[in-house]
């Protein structure tokens, strides 16, 4: 789906203290983000060890987790988001490989 110029990207990156894969994720993130959306973004960090309950309610099991909340379909990327391709898939960003999409034979 393309993005139209309306269209801003709220995305919650929650992350467990100032460790270097919390530092990385932060990194990769905004990165990403200035290179594919320019300034049609929202970024929020949520550190899970001052805002437990954010983490709860969101059901995060494990840290870095990326959450696009806008726009529709929510996405969740777990990891340090290096993996420049899977975070573009996760956004909405790049077209599924038609591998992905096809039906093994039978």
């Amino acid at each position: 789906m393309p993005m139209t110029d309306y269209e801003t990207y709220v995305l919650k990156l929650f992350v467990t203290g100032h460790t270097p894969r919390s530092e990385r994720a932060i990194h990769n993130l905004r990165r990403i983000c200035e290179r594919e959306l320019g300034g049609r973004y929202e970024m929020v960090v949520i550190d899970i060890l001052e805002h437990p309950q954010s983490a709860e309610d969101e059901k995060i099991l494990a840290t870095p987790t990326l959450i696009k909340a806008l726009p529709l379909p929510l996405r969740r990327i777990i990891g340090d988001l290096t993996d420049k391709e899977k975070v573009l898939l996760g956004l909405d960003l790049l077209p599924v490989p038609t591998e992905l999409l096809s039906c093994p034979a039978e």
